[in-house]
């Protein structure tokens, strides 16, 4: 769930990240300090961007790191559990072979 939010979040700061430097094309009236405010804020742009990103592919990449780890500790716990059931299956199968001997043997005399 977390991924998927932190996808939708990434995406819409790509989109937006767009939108803004696709919108801010330079016009000929504007002044040399405003281009370069312009500028300023384009490249912090870009850098949040890029950030954003290499964050998203973090934490994409210790979720993943997370999961795989969850599953092979729930992997062990069921293989530990299942060998219990077949040691207890195995006690119960002894004892009711030995109350089945033991009723023939009563059968017998």
């Amino acid at each position: 769930m977390k991924k998927d939010k932190l996808s939708v979040l990434g995406m819409a700061a790509v989109l937006g990240i767009a939108t803004v430097v696709g919108c801010s094309q330079k016009s000929e009236t504007e002044s040399p300090q405003a281009a370069g405010t312009m500028e300023r804020a384009g490249a912090a742009i870009d850098n949040a961007a890029k950030k954003t990103a290499e964050k998203t592919v973090e934490v994409a990449t210790n979720v993943a790191a997370k999961t795989t780890e969850a599953a092979k500790e729930a992997a062990a716990a069921t293989k530990d559990v299942a060998r219990q059931v077949v040691e207890k299956t195995g006690e119960v199968m002894e004892k009711a072979g030995a109350a089945v001997e033991k009723t023939g043997s009563n059968m017998q005399k």
